[in-house]
């Protein structure tokens, strides 16, 4: 196969994966066509079946880690957190819309900060459903808070998404150095955020709560929150240790899971059920098929976009073209696709493509996976979500949180030091 024709084929494979990937037709797992067409990519040539191991056996600590923290979130939500932490905040907004929202705000923010973004999207956002109802309020600025942080508030810890894995394996930091970094645009992103939302949603804000009732507030599940807490602690000793932090998950997922199996909480068919099978098998099909796409062109165009260096311009350009290749193909093929090409310039480079990652696929509903389940999630509570909407929102806030969370970047890279 010449030159021309593998690329094209590898673009195409691509371009079906994501495509089934946004529109999962006939609701099927993402899995069912990425598998295929990575072993398709194989099977023709675009990929020796020893660089799609190697790419495998590169995914495969961060897939395994991610199963791990899906079924730690699982299970904390059968212990009951997020009914407890939504009944909070029905009781402490007392009625008003806007205090609701910076409730949502500070849970959705550390939610997606510990237990990452799919915690968010899957386990807060229909909470947030529930506790506006219960207080009679309008849900749409809290729900497009879920799905704004479910992305955005994911810029803080190595844990807290998918790319943030990766990138923390290219940048070479260590886990408290990565955090110390991002803790600055973690900070200044969500504020853009708030501002912009409570701004766009003022209307909504100013209704007011209609006739609600308030039921009683069920118990702080204490162990659930002591185990997550261990597990932080985790993943920081393991990254001091040079341990792989997946460990760490893996044990905080094995207390709930024992605990809640003598309790017959839930079942091991369940458990593994929470772990999102076939979603893993996507992203390790998806690698392997990007592999394909970056070995056949994509790379060589791309490194000459990237720009050199960790000067603010360099890193708002790498930024920029982070956000931009996130919209147009993903931010998790985008992030597989620059990673290899900002690693060179340092972990300030790293960082820089990870802001764009992260913040510009509010932008678009192909941003993230996390968006596309997100909407799927609201349709399923019979709303619906205005695409003009989400996109006049996402240009008003992704421009101005994408350059504040890169200028607070460049200063934490001065003051702390890549």
């Amino acid at each position: 196969m010449n030159a021309s024709w593998a690329e094209a084929l590898s673009v195409g494979l691509l371009v079906v994966v994501l495509v089934c990937a946004v529109a999962r037709p006939r609701g099927w797992p993402e899995a069912v066509v990425a598998v295929p067409a990575a072993g398709v990519a194989i099977a023709t040539g675009l990929i020796t079946p020893a660089r799609a191991a190697a790419e495998a056996g590169r995914l495969g600590p961060v897939v395994g880690f991610l199963a791990a923290v899906l079924v730690l979130a699982q299970l904390c939500a059968d212990e009951g957190l997020f009914q407890a932490c939504g009944a909070w905040m029905a009781r402490s907004a007392a009625g008003r819309p806007r205090r609701l929202l910076v409730q949502v705000f500070a849970l959705a923010s550390v939610t997606t900060a510990v237990l990452s973004l799919d915690a968010t999207v899957v386990l807060l956002t229909p909470v947030v459903f529930a506790t506006a109802a219960r207080l009679g309020v309008r849900p749409k600025p809290h729900v497009y808070a879920c799905a704004h942080l479910s992305n955005t508030a994911s810029l803080l810890l190595p844990v807290s998404n998918l790319t943030n894995l990766l990138a923390f394996a290219a940048s070479g930091l260590a886990f408290t150095r990565f955090a110390a970094l991002m803790t600055l645009p973690w900070l200044v992103a969500i504020g853009v955020e708030y501002l912009v939302l409570r701004r766009f949603f003022a209307t909504d804000l100013d209704a007011g709560p209609r006739t609600a009732s308030v039921v009683a507030a069920p118990p702080m599940p204490l162990f659930a929150l002591l185990t997550v807490a261990g597990t932080l602690a985790g993943f920081v000793l393991t990254s001091a240790l040079g341990v792989n932090p997946a460990w760490a998950a893996l044990a905080g997922a094995l207390v709930l899971a024992v605990r809640a199996l003598v309790r017959a909480r839930t079942t091991p068919r369940a458990i593994v059920r929470s772990a999102a099978l076939p979603f893993l098998a996507f992203v390790l099909a998806l690698g392997i098929v990007v592999r394909a796409v970056v070995d056949h062109g994509l790379a060589g165009g791309l490194a000459h976009l990237v720009p050199h260096g960790t000067a603010l311009p360099a890193l708002l350009g790498t930024a920029v073209l982070a956000a931009v290749l996130a919209n147009l193909i993903n931010n998790l093929p985008a992030t597989l696709v620059l990673l290899p090409l900002a690693a060179p310039n340092g972990p300030g480079a790293v960082l820089a493509v990870l802001l764009g990652v992260n913040i510009g696929p509010n932008l678009t509903y192909a941003g993230s996976l996390a968006t596309l389940l997100w909407r799927r999630i609201v349709r399923e509570h019979e709303s619906e979500v205005d695409l003009r909407e989400f996109t006049r929102l996402g240009l008003l806030v992704v421009p101005a949180a994408l350059v504040a969370a890169v200028v607070a970047l460049w200063g934490a890279l001065q003051t702390v030091g890549g």
